[in-house]
């Protein structure tokens, strides 16, 4: 559950399966580390949809030429629970793209003096100088807000595990 709202067990195992060539998962460990990655990505999505960016006219219009182009190509069929999930994953996709975009790359490639500080907090695992190895630090400082969006969003959005659901989801 994430903001006592429960997470499909179904369509988390399609998303498993879709990214793991259509294996089940090989242990318990293994579907724990991939759940804890699709919690993260629907706590992206559930920010993106507090800013109102599942609103914005651009979006909307991404998403329809999406289903018009699903309906053309007619590899899936457009009812059943296959066509939502995919459909909902590209949904959320776009979503998760565009709040990140907002959140990590636009910052750190428009905030010079954040990248700077954060070079300067963390001099001690750089070798060279910023100027050198600017677009490592970037992608450092692009880590860290990411680390740090997460950890807010999971403060402000509780997340609840059902262990016995995924000790069930483990042995299928």
């Amino acid at each position: 559950m994430i903001n006592s709202k429960p997470l499909s067990s179904k369509e988390f195992m399609w998303a498993y399966k879709k990214s793991h060539n259509g294996n089940t998962p090989s242990d318990y460990n293994d579907l724990l580390s991939y759940l804890n990655l699709y919690i993260n990505f629907k706590l992206k999505v559930l920010d993106a949809r507090e800013m109102g960016l599942d609103k914005n006219t651009t979006y909307q219009e991404e998403i329809k030429t999406y289903e018009s182009a699903l309906a053309t190509h007619k590899k899936i069929s457009n009812t059943g629970k296959d066509y939502d999930y995919l459909l909902t994953e590209y949904k959320e996709g776009v979503l998760m793209f565009n709040v990140s975009e907002q959140k990590i790359w636009e910052k750190a490639q428009e905030d010079e003096q954040a990248v700077d500080d954060f070079y300067r907090k963390n001099k001690q695992n750089y070798n060279k100088q910023l100027s050198e190895i600017r677009g490592e630090v970037i992608a450092d400082y692009q880590q860290k807000l990411e680390e740090d969006w997460l950890k807010n969003l999971r403060e402000k959005y509780p997340v609840k595990i059902n262990e016995n659901e995924l000790k069930k989801l483990a042995k299928l």
